[in-house]
């Protein structure tokens, strides 16, 4: 190769995917994504609403980040590669984005969203409070 060539590697798509992994970037106003579990901060969901959920519609809406994610969590786990992360299996999660995820998540959805994920035949991850 001579020097005025560039160096045409190309970067894996995990590689890729690790770049574009989102995180919170804030730990004192962290939520996480009521379907999910993703953890991002109120802000991130609001730029840029949920890798994962798009179908959600947070992204620029106030009133949907609200009645979509929670401060209601337990524990966290950071998940690099969801296809191969026993954790990612565990958490149920493998198909999603690389991010920060909560273990548990507890809250309800609003009857127009439990809707739309109902109708759009996708599940969810967190629990009902309990009374």
């Amino acid at each position: 190769m001579s020097s005025g060539e560039e160096d045409d590697e190309e970067v894996p798509q995990q590689v890729a995917d690790l770049a574009n992994a989102s995180t919170p970037t804030n730990l004192r106003t962290i939520r996480a994504c009521k379907r999910c579990g993703l953890l991002k901060t109120y802000d991130q969901f609001f730029d840029i609403g949920c890798e994962n959920c798009p179908f959600l519609g947070m992204r620029d809406t106030p009133n949907r980040v609200n009645s979509c994610t929670t401060a209601f969590f337990e524990g966290q786990a950071a998940v690099m590669d969801p296809r191969e992360s026993w954790v990612a299996k565990w958490l149920r999660v493998d198909d999603y984005h690389p991010g920060v995820y909560a273990i548990s998540v507890t809250g309800t959805f609003d009857v127009d969203v439990k809707e739309v994920i109902e109708n759009g035949g996708y599940s969810w991850r967190c629990r009902p409070v309990a009374s």
